[in-house]
């Protein structure tokens, strides 16, 4: 068989791809730098496993990502599993099942690979590594703060610089909705205006003769216009006069924007209160974090309810992950670690002080006649000669 008849053996399905180096250990490098820093502020990392039963898997917050499950079925039980699209929510199970008779708030950290069934149109990869970090077990301003402050932390422990954060409140409409006893088809009609960030629509949403209805479409267009640096626009939500729920979660934001801005007085936040597009199974303030010279994003997180509600077993949490492929895209690379090439039938013992300085030791297993050249062949950007590590 020719080279070229083996060449289909290289293909991949659509989404998939292999790593090769050097960015595979740059990217093993990242999420231990990401983990340390979790481990630094009291994260304890767990390992949930590749396949789940589904029931289990898709239980609670995992529902929402049905769609987007590898299905198998278990020789072994003949029950049906599930490739985890996710790790967010077996740190939630494990959560609620194993550690439950753990001290509260439980902080726990994860690493690994999650497959999806698809990608999209912006993030066509369907297998890509997942890292991040859960606090669980309490529902506060301050959890909601450390979940922000620790995912800036470890982005910029990874060589992420100029960073921006984007908070969010995906509950407030429906908050202020249910208050102002608007119908499911009108809360419908609003959630697709402010989707577009549409003000015209939103008039029409609850377009009616009469004055109250005006009223409404003047208080979510008010919402709307809250989006931007968060100063202004905590100003804009105190302003408005929202119903009891509406104004004590609007409250709730303004004071996690303070506790950042108390421990990053220059970190630059923005705010969104009427996002909801991919927070749908988030239940508080959500966040999230780009770098200022590129509009990918690099990390997303927020308040959710970690276990299953449907079971009545479910409990207040706050966490992120970070999506390592744009972390790396957006960080500067690490210079690579000179390659020192040594002869054959050097003594093994002799590598560990070079190996000590920073050199990778690439042993020769095979006699050359050139050994420039054969190091040069290997990729060595230095020689061992004469005991000296001299550069090619």
């Amino acid at each position: 068989m020719t080279t070229n008849d083996n060449d289909h053996r290289g293909l991949l399905p659509a989404g998939l791809g292999d790593l090769l180096p050097p960015d595979a250990s740059r990217e093993a490098r990242a999420i231990d730098v990401a983990i340390e820093r979790f481990a630094a502020f009291g994260y304890e990392r767990v390992k949930p496993p590749l396949v789940e039963f589904e029931e289990s898997l898709l239980g609670g917050p995992g529902a929402a990502l049905a769609p987007q499950t590898f299905r198998l079925m278990d020789p072994v039980s003949q029950r049906m599993m599930g490739v985890r699209p996710d790790m967010t929510v077996q740190v939630a199970r494990i959560a609620v099942t194993r550690l439950k008779h753990e001290p509260r708030p439980l902080r726990l950290s994860y690493g690994g690979n999650v497959i999806r069934v698809r990608g999209s149109a912006l993030k066509p990869e369907r297998q890509f590594a997942q890292v991040g970090s859960e606090l669980i077990g309490v529902d506060s301003a301050e959890a909601d703060a450390e979940a922000v402050l620790l995912t800036v932390d470890a982005l910029r422990a990874i060589g992420v610089a100029d960073l921006t954060v984007d908070l969010n409140l995906p509950t407030l409409v429906a908050a202020v909705a249910a208050g102002l006893k608007q119908p499911d088809e009108v809360v419908a009609r609003l959630r697709r205006a402010l989707d577009r960030k549409d003000e015209g629509a939103i008039a029409k949403a609850v377009a009616d003769k009469d004055k109250a209805d005006k009223k409404v479409a003047e208080l979510f267009i008010g919402l709307l216009r809250a989006a931007g640096p968060a100063d202004r626009g905590i100003a804009q939500l105190q302003k408005l006069k929202l119903p009891p729920a509406g104004a004590a979660e609007a409250a709730r934001l303004a004071e996690v924007v303070a506790l950042i801005q108390k421990a990053e007085p220059e970190l630059p936040l923005t705010i969104d209160p009427v996002e909801y597009r991919g927070l749908e199974y988030q239940t508080g303030v959500s966040f999230s974090v780009f770098a200022l010279r590129g509009r990918e994003e690099l990390a997303r997180g927020g308040r959710y309810s970690a276990g299953y509600p449907e079971d009545g077993v479910s409990e207040p949490a706050t966490g992120f992950t970070l999506y390592m492929d744009a972390v790396l895209a957006a960080s500067e690379a690490p210079p690579e670690r000179p390659r020192l090439y040594v002869e054959m039938g050097t003594p093994w013992r002799d590598a560990a002080p070079w190996q000590a300085r920073g050199y990778a030791v690439v042993r020769a297993v095979v006699a050359a006649s050139d050994l420039r050249a054969e190091a040069k062949r290997l990729r060595c950007s230095h020689a061992l000669i004469d005991g000296e590590a001299v550069p090619l």
